[in-house]
């Protein structure tokens, strides 16, 4: 099973917020999920997102894959690089 972690779309028209959840690549992405692991509302000034750090580790370690824009936050949050420097 090749686990991803994306960003799930909610709210309304011109309004959308997201949730960070992991799920299986096969599902839809705005289907089934594994678990959830944050927020992110990019409308607000400036951008808000909170990640659970360690849920995200978890999955990170456990070989999920995040999509590209899952990715930049976790850069911005630090969790990415925590994540690098466990691998060394």
């Amino acid at each position: 099973m090749a686990v991803k972690i994306r960003l799930k779309r909610m709210g309304k028209k011109r309004s959308a917020s997201y949730r960070l959840v992991v799920s299986d690549s096969r599902n839809a992405p705005i289907g089934k999920f594994l678990e959830e692991l944050g927020y992110y509302d990019p409308t607000t000034e400036p951008e808000t997102y909170k990640i659970d750090e360690e849920k995200a580790l978890k999955w990170l370690n456990n070989g999920a894959k995040p999509s590209n824009t899952v990715k930049s936050l976790l850069k911005k949050s630090g969790i990415y690089e925590k994540f690098l420097n466990q691998e060394k």
